[in-house]
């Protein structure tokens, strides 16, 4: 079957220079873009719920940009003041750069990792005696707190914002050659909003492992996936697909 329409579940790149605008030009494919999921903040009555207090941190550790958004939204929502002496360990160089948005960053102390936690181990246990928070969403890696728990810190995690399912019914009666996955969160949504979802000829390409995982659970079949060796990203798997189906 030739492929002519894909539905993407995440929002539309910001820039026309997307991969995703070449293969639709190269081979004349028709691209949708939808969230499956969205993040909505908590409150801060929330925040105190979970007896958080922004005073009693040093450090804090930030793994995403949501979580950089969400601890600066509710630290001005709160009222608190965050200490310029405030040390801030970004797990990636993405997540460091994209901090410059609340902070000057050449007055701030700011360690970077390279995508995962335990990129920032031997720094995290130089302030070993110090406080740290971990603003996250509602869900969270496994690795990340059994790392933190591992060196032996002093932290707190701080559930400043959730992963919550998109309202796709406006897509029912939408047909795609294509369902294109990033997060198990968002076969979840799938299931959710069609509870009587029937694959048939339609194609599921996954990216990652653990949506891998979540779509053979979900008993669908995978059409296409990545990162492979071959190919990398999404872009290149689906090109892969259509050269080796024509």
């Amino acid at each position: 079957m030739k492929l002519k329409t894909i539905l993407v579940s995440q929002p539309e790149p910001a820039t026309d220079k997307s991969p995703y605008t070449r293969i639709q030009e190269k081979y004349k494919l028709k691209i949708d873009f939808r969230p499956f999921i969205h993040v909505e903040g908590v409150n801060a009555k929330s925040v105190r719920e979970q007896k958080i207090d922004f005073a009693d941190f040093d450090n804090i550790i930030l793994t995403s940009r949501n979580a950089v958004d969400h601890f600066f939204r509710l630290t001005e929502e709160m009222r608190f003041k965050v200490p310029d002496s405030t040390k801030y360990f970004c797990l990636s160089e993405a997540v460091a750069f994209y901090l410059q948005k609340y902070v000057v960053y050449r007055k701030r102390k700011i360690y970077v990792g390279d995508k995962t936690i335990e990129d920032l181990s031997n720094v995290l246990t130089k302030f070993g005696t110090e406080k740290y928070l971990l603003p996250t969403s509602d869900s969270l890696k496994p690795s990340i707190p059994e790392t933190l728990d591992k060196l032996e810190l002093n932290w707190k995690r701080a559930k400043l914002f959730k992963t919550v399912v998109s309202d796709l019914s406006d897509l029912r009666d939408v047909y795609y050659d294509v369902l294109v996955f990033f997060s198990p969160s968002g076969i979840e949504s799938l299931f959710k909003n069609f509870p009587d979802f029937k694959q048939n000829e339609t194609k599921i390409a996954v990216y990652g492992q653990t949506t891998i995982d979540a779509a053979k659970t979900a008993l669908l079949r995978i059409d296409i996936s990545a990162p492979s060796t071959e190919a990398p990203s999404m872009t290149m798997a689906i090109e892969k697909y259509i050269k080796n189906n024509k």
